[in-house]
């Protein structure tokens, strides 16, 4: 899969939807310090805009073609305990093949925080839709999942923002190259969450946790 997102990296550096937002901005303004981790980078955009910030960033990702500091998965982050003041991770946890071992690895690594939003789990419907559309998708979790996540790895929960992104339809499916009667079975799968626009509802958690 890392090949794959590889060859993914210049349309997701080139993304509105990841290179902006209030979810961003909201995650810059909850961050603390002077060091940080972007955990699972992507197209680079919360490494930028920490780094615009003020803060000196180490980015990783499994995937060379995202140019990130460090090649690395979540699940083994090879920096030692208590390394930045904020680790920050950003629409990326539904590809983990661990979720609550990522989660515990960047508490293991973060001093003060660990920030994560990622998009929550609506109806197995689009769980469905989500792996047809990009098989790389593994799952969405529940804000209570997620707090469980946040206790089991000693992180205090100290605030928590819903947010809803109501993405395009036709570039997000482009963005990973869905088309034919993939796309048009992911459409059907989602046809509730597609508003007179063509404009597809999107609900995300982002969680600021603190380390006990």
């Amino acid at each position: 899969m890392t090949d794959l997102w590889s060859k993914r990296a210049d349309a997701f550096r080139e993304s509105a939807t990841h290179r902006e937002g209030p979810d961003l901005d909201r995650l810059v303004e909850w961050a603390e310090g002077e060091t940080a981790l972007d955990v699972a980078t992507g197209g680079g955009h919360v490494a930028r805009r920490l780094r615009e910030a003020g803060f000196s960033v180490v980015s990783c990702d499994p995937a060379p073609g995202m140019q990130p500091d460090v090649v690395c998965k979540a699940e083994d982050l090879p920096f030692a305990d208590s390394s930045f003041d904020v680790v920050a991770c950003r629409i990326a946890a539904h590809h983990f093949e661990d979720v609550p071992a990522a989660v515990r690895e960047m508490a293991r690594v973060a001093r003060r925080l660990v920030l994560v939003e990622d998009n929550i789990f609506v109806d197995e419907g689009s769980e469905e839709a989500d792996r047809l559309r990009d098989p790389s998708h593994v799952r969405n979790y529940g804000e209570a999942e997620w707090e469980q996540f946040f206790a089991d790895a000693s992180l205090e929960i100290e605030q928590a923002w819903i947010y809803v992104k109501r993405n395009p339809v036709q570039p997000w499916l482009d963005r990973v190259e869905c088309s034919g009667a993939g796309a048009e079975r992911v459409r059907e799968l989602l046809a509730h969450r597609i508003d007179e626009e063509d404009r597809l509802e999107i609900p995300s958690l982002l969680l600021k946790g603190r380390k006990s």
